[in-house]
């Protein structure tokens, strides 16, 4: 009776294990699903600002469009390794750990079998005693009881026998499992925060090369041409400067329009009444005229 004492408390034992395990690997394999349902969500999300930061560039300047869509490009690149890091995580961590609950039911099903067969060694033990008890000058009953307790110790042995071998050989199995699904995880981790450092250090420079002063020379070029807001200051010299004209000029379809004091006679409405500012800064700087106290001044303007 001690012999089965000792195998069902050996029984527990590896019951025990296995709900340990079916318990914490499902909660790995849950945590580990949503882990890479986020990082899809994320790479979502930046593909998202991708596609603003394209068509926030294109509204731009030439210089910031330029850095924007460089800046785009990396960060485009980032999710593509971000794609692969959620594929190899789904391929090599989660879905392992899915099939894991295949094997763990078959083991505790090994489990079940043998509570079965030490249950009958039991009964019949019960029954052995019982008969012992009621019928002591029985010998006859009691040598069949025997040996049918026997024979079912020796079930029970075998099996018990086979159950050690199957729990020990899940136990190796899950834990070189484990060892490999962790490993595995942290590889791919690795291999994605190392590609995304490079690219972002590709962005980091992109960003850093940006010149955000010769942005504002264009911006401000482009707001006095489409509001006529002209530079008020004094100026040392009532010509524009190169640097100024060669800004302008870098704006091609920029025009302005004044009305024109004095037609070439040679050309009658040849720009119909537009002034170029091709021809403003090749041949009409007799248009512009200085005024009081160095200022630059267009016909029929007045300080």
């Amino acid at each position: 009776m001690n012999i089965v004492f000792s195998r069902d408390s050996q029984v527990r034992g590896m019951d025990n294990t296995m709900a340990n395990t079916e318990k914490y690997f499902g909660q790995f394999c849950s945590l580990l699903a949503a882990y890479t349902r986020k990082t899809a969500r994320l790479r979502d999300k930046a593909d998202q600002l991708v596609k603003q930061l394209i068509d926030f560039a294109n509204s731009e300047n030439p210089e910031l469009r330029a850095t924007m869509r460089g800046f785009a490009e990396d960060l485009a690149k980032v999710q593509d390794y971000r794609q692969a890091q959620v594929e190899r995580l789904e391929t090599k961590v989660v879905n392992p750990l899915k099939l894991y609950g295949a094997q763990i039911k078959q083991t505790r099903a090994e489990i079940k079998k043998f509570k079965r067969v030490q249950n009958r060694e039991i009964k019949q033990l019960e029954k052995l005693e019982k008969l012992r008890q009621k019928s002591p000058w029985d010998r006859q009953m009691i040598s069949q009881a025997e040996t049918r307790v026997q024979r079912a110790a020796m079930d029970s042995s075998r099996t018990t026998l086979q159950l050690e071998e199957t729990v020990d050989a899940f136990q190796r199995q899950k834990l070189k499992d484990l060892q490999t699904f962790f490993s595995n995880f942290v590889t791919i981790e690795m291999v994605f925060h190392a590609k995304a450092l490079e690219v972002y250090s590709s962005a980091f420079q992109t960003l850093e090369k940006y010149d955000l002063e010769r942005d504002l020379q264009d911006f401000r070029a482009k707001m006095q041409g489409v509001y006529g807001h002209y530079n008020t200051q004094p100026l040392a010299n009532t010509n524009p400067s190169p640097s100024v004209l060669q800004s302008l000029a870098s704006q091609g379809t920029l025009q302005v329009q004044l009305c024109r004091a004095n037609e070439d006679p040679e050309h009658p409405h040849a720009n119909h009444g537009r002034f170029s500012l091709h021809d403003w800064v090749e041949g009409q700087s007799a248009h512009c005229v200085c005024g009081q106290g160095g200022y630059l001044m267009l016909p029929g303007h007045s300080l």
